[in-house]
């Protein structure tokens, strides 16, 4: 009865199937290699334009193969010297506290949302997709963040915003509900763990894969902000700009410039890149992300393998 079984199964691994598998995986390494590449040629292109000259731009328009190379857009971003590497560290830093933070905020609420035995998780729950149905709206948040909390001119104005998102606590929950097994949970408890030691201990090594995952999307939402420094910071507070804020204004000037160079005919007025400078803000913003993503990628992977459970 064994043979026969082992018969069935070697049907299945015969090398007619093997050499069809081979086909399939070559196919669709080929398939997924294309979408790659397809996806990353439009980063190729600003990268291209940053270094194109204005007068190719003019006369070909965007090209991969430009008639003319030019670094006077990054002179001119980079002219401003100390002012956009103090935005540069501001970006790093309101990114940084923002993750940590965030995830220092929102992990430990979705693991008590996640515990069955917990009395209030279901008032909790309501009280917090409350904010996902009706926003209080800017004027309110504007109100109570500088005249409640005093938060204007400074950097917890640009963090705590947006520290908690009631999105994040679902998606940490349901993870922390599901994939972790009542079982580990309670064995821990018997050996006297107390829920801190379980959460540290335990939930944070197994869930390390939606955590990260998670911190990215944090990452993002922080490095790419600048609505809050139009909002909470003032012209007396430069030292203060993120990065994304400074490139913003910068883009501003650049147009207001452009555009009053119509009434300085007679005048020798400087006229600055207008389309590849636009293209080199692009390529500043994104290449920290670039350069971030596979530190991401090796944690997740990390975190797939951590904290097996062995039967």
């Amino acid at each position: 009865m064994e043979k026969n079984h082992f018969k069935d199964i070697n049907q299945y691994v015969s090398p007619e199937n093997s050499a069809y598998s081979k086909k399939a995986n070559t196919v669709v390494s080929f398939v997924y290699i294309a979408l790659s590449v397809i996806m990353f040629l439009p980063v190729l292109l600003v990268i291209i334009i940053s270094f194109s000259s204005e007068d190719s731009i003019n006369e070909i328009g965007y090209s991969f193969f430009p008639k003319g190379l030019s670094l006077k857009a990054y002179g001119y971003l980079f002219n401003s010297g100390g002012f956009l590497g103090r935005a540069f560290l501001n970006s790093l830093l309101i990114t940084a506290a923002g993750v940590v933070f965030g995830l220092m905020l929102m992990c430990p609420i979705a693991y008590a949302l996640s515990r069955k035995e917990y009395k209030l998780r279901r008032g909790i729950l309501l009280f917090l997709m409350i904010p996902m149905l009706f926003s209080g709206g800017l004027v309110s948040s504007y109100m109570v963040n500088t005249q409640i909390f005093h938060l204007s001119n400074s950097y917890y104005a640009l963090i705590l915003p947006n520290l908690c998102s009631t999105w994040f606590i679902m998606i940490l929950r349901n993870y922390f509900q599901n994939a972790i097994p009542d079982s580990l949970i309670e064995a821990a408890e018997l050996d006297g763990a107390g829920h801190f030691q379980i959460f540290r201990l335990i939930v944070a090594p197994v869930a390390k894969p939606v955590i990260m995952t998670v911190a990215l999307f944090q990452t993002f939402n922080y490095w790419n902000s600048w609505y809050p420094s139009l909002l909470y910071l003032d012209s007396n507070h430069t030292e203060l700009y993120p990065l994304q804020y400074v490139l913003v204004n910068m883009d501003r000037s650049i147009q207001t410039l452009v555009r009053d160079t119509q009434y300085l005919s007679g005048m020798n007025a400087y006229t600055p890149p207008t389309i590849t400078i636009r293209m080199v803000m692009v390529v500043v913003v994104i290449l920290p992300v670039m350069l971030i993503l596979p530190f991401f990628q090796q944690f997740l992977k990390r975190g797939m393998t951590v904290g097996a459970i062995k039967g």
